[in-house]
Order: C-alpha cells, then sequence, then structure tokens
C-alpha cells in the first residue's frame, strides 16, 4: 500500500487522531492478542521512556509480554538516573534480535525521525511531533498539538481507569516537564492537566534528584570547547564539537547557550559516531526551528522538530559531496551556510 503523503513538518497543524479516549483504548485492544510479545521502541529521552512504559501497563494482562527497546545507549546523566532510581527495565536493541517479536509499537517518535525506525514493520505510533511521510501503518496517533507524548499516554491510562504507580507517575511527569520545559516551551491546556493529574502521585524527592543529575566533571570541557568555538551572528549563537560520545551534551549546551542575553538561536553541532548532530532551540517567538532545520538538512539525514526545539543527524557518508574538507571547520561552516539559507 501507497505510504501515507502528509505536509513536511511545520507546514501546518495536522493530528492525526482518534476521536475520543474511549475510542483509541478500543482500537489499541483491538490490536493485540494475548499470545503477542510486543517490542515498543524508543529513540530514548525522559517523554520517549516515560511514555513506552506507560503503553507497558496499558498492555498488561492483554498480552504476553511486552519489552522496552532502546535504540541507542543512554549517557545523559538525568536519563540514566531516571532509569537507575525507578529501576525501569529497558534492553538495548543491537543486544536482540527482532524476530523475538510479533508485534511492533513506536512511541514519541515517527519512522520518519531514524534509520532503524525505517527497518521495522510498526502497528502503532503514538507521537507529538509534527507529521511527517508515514507508510500505512493501522494505528496512529499523532499530536503535534501536544508538549509532550508523555501526557496523551497519560490521557490513555486515564480512560482505562488504570492510576498510574508512584513509579510510572514520577516518570510521565519528569517527560512532561523536560519536553515542555516546564511549560516555557510548545504545550497545551491537555499537558497542564496531565501534570495536575499526576503530580501528588509522584516520588518528589526522586523527581528532584533526576532533575538535578544533570553533568559530569568531563562535561565541564564540552562546556570550555563549546565556548571557544561559538560564532554569534546577530541574535544566533552557533558553535560546533569536532566530537562528542553522546548528541545529549549538545542538547544541554543548546539549552544553556540560549540562556545568554540578546540571543534568539542557539545551534549546536557535533560528530557523534560518525554522524553530524545538529541541536536548535530558539525563544519560540514567530520562529519555527523544526520548518528550518527540515528544509536545512533533509536532504542529507533526518530533521525535524517543533518550533522551539528541533535536531537534525546527517550521517557524514552523506556529506560527501557536500563538504569536500573533513574538518571541524567545515562542518561547523556547512551547518551555519544551511541554516543561514532557510
Amino acid at each position: 500500500m501507497a505510504p501515507n503523503k502528509l505536509p513536511p513538518t511545520g507546514s501546518c497543524p495536522i493530528s492525526l487522531r482518534p476521536r475520543s479516549r474511549k475510542e483509541a483504548l478500543s482500537r489499541l485492544y483491538s490490536l493485540v492478542q494475548s499470545k503477542d510479545r510486543v517490542l515498543i521502541t524508543i529513540d530514548p529521552d525522559p517523554d520517549s521512556i516515560a511514555s513506552a512504559f506507560a503503553l507497558k501497563r496499558l498492555l498488561w494482562r492483554h498480552v504476553y509480554s511486552t519489552t522496552v527497546g532502546i535504540i541507542r545507549p543512554i549517557r545523559r546523566l538525568n536519563n540514566l538516573t531516571m532509569v537507575r532510581l525507578l529501576k525501569l527495565p529497558i534492553v538495548l536493541l543491537k543486544d536482540k534480535k527482532l524476530d523475538e517479536f510479533n508485534r511492533f509499537f513506536l512511541v514519541d517518535g515517527q519512522p520518519a525521525h531514524n534509520e532503524f525506525f525505517q527497518k521495522i514493520p510498526y502497528s502503532l505510533v503514538i507521537d507529538h511531533h509534527p507529521v511527517t511521510t508515514l507508510p500505512d501503518i493501522p494505528f496512529l496517533d499523532i499530536r503535534p498539538g501536544y508538549g509532550a507524548t508523555s501526557t496523551i499516554l497519560t490521557e490513555y491510562l486515564i480512560a482505562a481507569k488504570i492510576k498510574p504507580s508512584r513509579t510510572l507517575a514520577t516518570a510521565l511527569i519528569y517527560g512532561i516537564k523536560t519536553d515542555t520545559q516546564n511549560f516555557e516551551r510548545q504545550s497545551r491546556e491537555e499537558d497542564v492537566r496531565a501534570f495536575h493529574y499526576l503530580y501528588d502521585k509522584v516520588y518528589q524527592g526522586i523527581l528532584r534528584k533526576i532533575e538535578i543529575s544533570d553533568l559530569s566533571l568531563k562535561d565541564l570541557t564540552y562546556f570550555c570547547e563549546a565556548i571557544k568555538n561559538k560564532t554569534v551572528v546577530k541574535d544566533r549563537i552557533y558553535t560546533h564539537l569536532p566530537k562528542v560520545p553522546s548528541a545529549d551534551i549538545l542538547v544541554v549546551l543548546a539549552d544553556f547557550l540560549l540562556k545568554v542575553h540578546d540571543i534568539s538561536w542557539s545551534i549546536v553541532s557535533g560528530v557523534v559516531d560518525k554522524v553530524l548532530v545538529v541541536i536548535v532551540r530558539n525563544d519560540g517567538y514567530r520562529k519555527n526551528a523544526g520548518r528550518s532545520v527540515q528544509k536545512a538538512f533533509s536532504p542529507w539525514g533526518s530533521a525535524g522538530g517543533h518550533r522551539s526545539a528541533a535536531r537534525a543527524e546527517i550521517p557524514l557518508e552523506n556529506l560527501e559531496d557536500v563538504v569536500k574538507k573533513k574538518t571541524a571547520h567545515a562542518y561547523a561552516l556547512f551547518v551555519r551556510q544551511r541554516l543561514r539559507a532557510s
């Protein structure tokens, strides 16, 4: 069957969602059977991790087993602390054979967001990112207006009359807090309602510990390097790190640099495992980071996001004909030139 042809990221506020919570639950449960071995795949961040475990709770006693699998190791300290303190069982997908499962679900992402996702025949996608071109998938619940996928899954739990455990509530509320940046970024009334519903059910001490576990001593080196390499063009600050172990530090740096007075955009790029990763943040006022990033980088890799936060991942091999010199300066210049043109 032909894929669902949809407008590119940020072009209009399209939403693919069931008409009601009751309909959503009914469709979800009609999708599975008691013998199913379900794999929920995520690109791990607080929102995706929390959403996956909420979906796993919804599937309890409806399927034979549910596994939450991550496509890359977790390296960001907040996320490691979250998984460790809440004792969330996750597996790294490179250590698993996909033929162990017969049903595949994706939350807080879409197949176009990552090459790994594109290889999997999904039966379900639940997400809050802008809609991309989608293959034929039986169950789609995509709500770009929502601040977090955790909000959507919280609504599913309420509809199912399932009171989340304190562990799950803590994960969900942290997912909402991070993806809405404590409601300073895109969010709506539903996110606030979900937050209030969860608030008295969380482990407050654990939540606080997760939130303050930001940095290691090693990370301070990247701060020094990022500041040293910075370039400021009008209200935009750019910086590039030649090699980093994880994109998570790029996210931390992008959020940090946006705090600089008179800066409306922060663009932090770096090379992670032969992939050029570009993280973009802005103040959200009459801007669209997701649209800019997609326009700038989608010819070479995956790119997209929200109005105030976006990301691109480009395998270096895709830039062979574009970036002639394989130097940090050349990649930094490529990023600046592409975003200037977008």
